[in-house]
């Protein structure tokens, strides 16, 4: 807590103690600021001067309002009159109206514009409310006639002090001259004061002033986290920092590997080694974080040894570490305390890095050139590339079948054509080689060569279908083409459907055109194939940089593949060519000159992942808010979704402050039967993670440039050069986008790791997603070690849009599809205006392996039924699900078989395309479920293959039963004309009597 603490400020003509409080929340922020200075004066009532040392970090604060009130009174004060505002000090004259008392003084009062999940912090300008009669008589008093009792901040979480109260001038003027021609200074700071200021220096650090010295004190097994702050008096480049072993008196070592820069080393988060290059320009400060990797059999003592900061061209700087590490042993590495910055050891994780295969997926073997996988095959060419790739899934997706179906007439191949003749290079390969044989992938390489170019492909296949390709293409002396293509032959029955591309999910257009644009559209490559077979393609270069998403892709768009872009020659076209379906990736004209090398590096993944699990679907019933479980389940939910926003899960992706809140509630849940999962991904982190400062340290690696702006807090402590995210008004819990692939999703693996062994999450709900299917696998390791459970849902709100670059979520997110339980797509989602195809590919999952539910509006009740879906509970109030999950008890769907209308063996049709039919199979029954796509009210009749459904026609019974919200109950008989109501449907019964 901040009351009661104290330090000295020293202007140029006085010195006096200033006290820092914290206000308990007692003013309301949103009108008045969160900041006041408290000031007592003790005349009569006339006019008040004050002069106020407050060390403000914010630019122009004499643009800012001042705004006065009498304590008591709390009544506004009009007549102020500031004499001299600037960041040192403020300079003001008041009436003080009710005479001898305490006037608080309000000097960064703000309003909120725009969105509340959005805010525009707004600081108010100057205004001049002082009468004329008083501001011509107002008697100036020659010096000071009120003093500043203290400097309040709304609450802790709001103060400046101390690391964000400023040096004057003239200290860091005195500074200086004590430290002549120093190209910088370092300042060692305990990491319980993380670095706030980059463009001034704290007060604090002209008290204790620079040093070549830090000590601190840790337990065994601790990460002790320490800072360097330099502060650079000339620009200082590539900034490095070298330990040696720290050593107790008596021989005892900490070996100089223990000790780590996180701003200058470690691995990335796909677990190769990472270094930065830290520059700091002059009159700027860098924090430095380092850290200490205290063994656990560590002996008690004091351990000496050197840091040495080496930039290039000037002086290195050594400072003495001293570590006192004590005899007691920390609990989990300190990771229980992330206070103390001890999780910063997590940015360098490689937990879960191993490719170990994860269920429901099998081992990978390979026979000859052919891997087999989970449904699936792949052959290899002898140029490296696809031979075939064939699935092994019914149509109705619910189980494995004998039968191959291929997804190619041929091999996939590159055509290089040259731009002389026009006619196509002749290739010559020697054959791949295997690289690498593991149950989790399995990698090979290829060289082929033609006239004047060399072609290295470099290959893999993982257990779950993704298959990556990296083709070098170098020209050994200069050649001239007049296009390069890759050709991707599909099957007509493994190309039914399409997305991506400027496409909708649904049927594939008869022709496709497509053209790079990737400042406005997030868009290169489509995914092709029908509910039992599919590839998702996708083309990039050696310098792909995985874009943002969810509103913000327009300020980190795709790069343009320079092989595949080719400034704007390049393009994808797709249509009928003899048997196939081709996907001609072209790249135009262009001239290779000897030496010169392109990268046409191609992404693919197979679908289907898996059989769809429909028992999961029906027994797996989510609760999508925090609420009494004993309320949730007795609505016959079994799993319960916190999202952010709430008491016990209040910060946005930062799990960890309330966590033992959440442990008790997750307890009771359990001992209900319930399961318990929570929101957390890394699109944006709240303003409250303990790490904000160490993460704002290493430049862009964690958090995207931009323009700043949004919640007061994050204008005044962050300052500027982010994007503001996501912000709870309940909680003023303000995030900051994350810049994409990085190391904070080594902490993210860390840290629900932690949850699962200290809070018992069963599973995460994934709000859109800011990670690739590295991070995602990893995930799913910590979550479902030792038998947890480990259910993951993806929500995604409709990306096919301005601000998302137009692409399908389904294409974005594919590669995390493996890996999910359940789909909620979503938000903006059109469940009225769409027709049956895009359902099944965009919105159902079951061309993938997974089912789904609806959220926008509630959904189409009727129509999610075709595909097994309802909407969730309690997140809209438009439609409850309860009575569709008691129609699942009555008629017993664990254990049914289902068979979609796209199944053309399904044995119950309509006689109207426009009103298909789904059903649910079992023993002696059926679940007939119909939903209509006609403009209009009509009616229908059912095509029943009574022998294949095991029912007696002549005992049969068709029964619509009464279902609260969605259908009147009645009876049919076999033949009858059964009205459907347009944009709805029925659940229709059939038993044997």
């Amino acid at each position: 807590m901040l009351a009661g603490l104290t330090f000295s400020f020293f202007g140029a003509a006085m010195a006096q103690q200033v006290k820092y409080t914290a206000g308990n929340n007692s003013w309301d922020a949103d009108s008045l600021g969160n900041h006041r200075a408290v000031v007592n004066f003790n005349g009569n009532a006339g006019t008040a001067r004050v002069v106020i040392p407050w060390r403000r970090r914010d630019e122009h604060p004499e643009q800012k309002r001042i705004i006065i009130q009498d304590a008591q009174t709390k009544k506004k004060i009009d007549n102020v009159l500031p004499l001299t505002i600037n960041r040192e000090q403020g300079d003001i004259l008041f009436e003080a109206a009710s005479g001898k008392g305490t006037y608080y003084i309000y000097y960064l009062p703000y309003k909120n514009e725009g969105r509340s999940n959005y805010p525009k912090g707004v600081y108010l300008t100057p205004e001049n409310t002082a009468g004329n009669s008083w501001a011509k008589t107002a008697v100036i008093p020659p010096k000071p006639n009120a003093t500043l009792r203290e400097l309040e901040a709304i609450d802790t979480f709001n103060s400046f002090y101390p690391m964000e109260v400023i040096a004057t001038a003239a200290e860091e003027k005195q500074l200086l001259l004590k430290h002549p021609g120093a190209g910088y200074l370092v300042f060692p700071e305990d990491r319980a004061f993380p670095i706030r200021m980059t463009k001034d220096l704290p007060q604090r650090w002209i008290q204790q002033g620079p040093s070549q010295a830090f000590s601190g004190q840790a337990d065994k097994g601790e990460y002790y986290a320490f800072q360097l702050g330099i502060y650079a008096l000339k620009a200082l480049k590539n900034v490095t920092i070298t330990f040696n072993d720290l050593k107790t008196a008596d021989g005892k070592t900490i070996p100089a590997a223990q000790l780590n820069c996180i701003n200058t080393n470690g691995t990335t988060y796909d677990a190769k080694p990472f270094t930065a290059k830290v520059e700091v320009p002059a009159e700027t400060v860098q924090a430095i974080w380092c850290g200490i990797d205290v063994p656990a059999s560590a002996a008690p003592g004091v351990y000496k040894g050197v840091a040495t900061i080496h930039p290039d061209g000037m002086p290195a700087m050594p400072i003495r570490l001293s570590l006192t590490v004590t005899g007691k042993t920390a609990v989990n590495s300190g990771f229980n305390e992330p206070w103390k910055q001890t999780r910063l050891k997590w940015l360098n994780s490689t937990m879960a890095q191993e490719n170990t295969v994860i269920a429901p997926y099998t081992p990978l073997e390979i026979k000859d050139s052919v891997i087999s996988l989970l449904g699936r095959k792949m052959g290899i060419n002898k140029d490296g590339f696809p031979a075939q790739i064939q699935t092994f899934f019914t149509p109705e997706m619910t189980s494995l079948s004998s039968e191959a179906k291929n997804i190619f007439t041929e091999p996939v191949h590159f055509h290089f054509i040259a731009a002389a003749d026009g006619k196509d290079l002749k290739w010559k390969s020697n054959g791949w080689q295997l690289i690498t044989k593991e149950a989790g992938k399995i990698s090979w390489k290829a060289t082929n060569t033609t006239t004047g170019l060399q072609m290295d492909v470099q290959a893999s296949l993982e257990f779950d279908g993704s298959v990556d390709y990296i083709v070098k293409v170098a020209a050994l002396e200069d050649v001239a083409l007049k296009d390069i293509t890759l050709h991707l032959p599909f099957e007509k029955g493994a190309a039914k459907y399409m997305m991506g591309l400027n496409q909708k999910g649904g049927l594939r257009p008869e022709k496709i055109d497509w053209k790079w644009d990737v400042q406005h559209k997030n868009q290169d490559g489509a995914w092709l194939g029908d509910v039992n077979a599919g590839l998702q393609f996708t083309l990039r270069d050696q310098h792909y940089v995985r874009p943002l998403n969810t509103n913000f892709y327009l300020q980190k768009p795709l790069l343009l593949p320079a092989s595949w872009g080719n400034g704007d020659k390049g393009g994808i076209t797709i249509g009928e060519k003899g048997k196939a379906i081709l996907a001609n990736c072209y790249s135009g004209e262009r001239t290779l000159h000897k030496g010169d090398t392109l990268y046409f590096n191609f992404h693919l993944i197979i679908t289907p992942f898996h059989p769809i699990n429909t028992d999961f679907q029906w027994s797996t019933r989510f609760y999508h808010k925090y609420n009494n479980l004993d309320s949730i389940k007795a609505t016959g939910a079994t799993v319960v979704n916190i999202h952010h926003g709430n008491d016990i899960n209040p910060w946005i992706n930062y799990p960890f402050i309330e966590w033992k809140k959440m442990k008790d509630y997750i307890d009771v849940a359990h001992s209900k039967g319930l399961k318990v999962k929570i929101y957390n991904t890394v699109r944006e982190l709240s303003n409250h993670a303990w790490e904000t400062f160490p993460l704002r340290s290493l430049g862009h690696e964690v958090y995207s440039p931009g323009k700043g702006g949004g919640f007061s807090w994050l204008q005044e402590h962050v300052d500027s050069d982010y994007i503001a995210a996501w912000f709870v008004p309940e909680f003023k819990d303000a995030a900051i986008i994350n810049s994409g692939m990085n190391r904070w999703h080594n902490y993210y693996v860390e840290g629900m790791n932690w949850l699962v062994q200290n809070v018992g999450i069963d599973g995460i709900y994934l709000d859109d997603v800011a990670f690739d299917r590295v991070t995602m696998k990893r995930i799913k390791r910590v979550l479902t070690q030792n038998g947890h459970p480990g259910i993951i849902d993806l929500h995604s709100a409709n990306q096919y849009n301005k601000s998302d670059g137009f692409i399908n979520s389904a294409m974005l997110y594919m590669e995390h599809f493996p890996y999910l339980n359940r789909l909620w797509f979503g938000e903006y989602f059109d469940y009225e205006n769409n027709n049956p195809d895009f359902f099944l590919t965009e919105v159902s999952g079951i061309p993938f392996g997974l089912m789904g539910e609806m959220l926008q509006d509630g959904g189409n009740p009727w129509r999610g039924m075709v595909y097994g879906m309802t909407n969730r509970m309690p997140w809209s109030d438009n439609a409850d699900p309860r009575p569709i999950w008691k129609v699942w008890d009555d008629f017993g769907m664990q254990g049914t078989r289902m068979i979609g209308y796209w199944v053309d063996s399904n044995p119950v049709k309509t006689n109207n395309p426009l009103v298909p039919a789904t059903i649910y199979k079992k023993d002696g029954a059926v679940l007939v479920s119909l939903a209509s796509w006609a403009k209009e009210d009509t009616t229908i009749q059912l095509s029943i293959d009574w022998k294949a459904l095991g029912i007696d026609p002549a005992k049969a019974v068709i029964t619509a039963p009464d279902i609260r919200n969605f259908q009147q109950g009645q009876v049919f008989s076999k033949d009858a004309k059964i009205p459907v109501t347009k944009n709805k449907g029925l659940l229709l019964v059939i038993t044997n009597r």
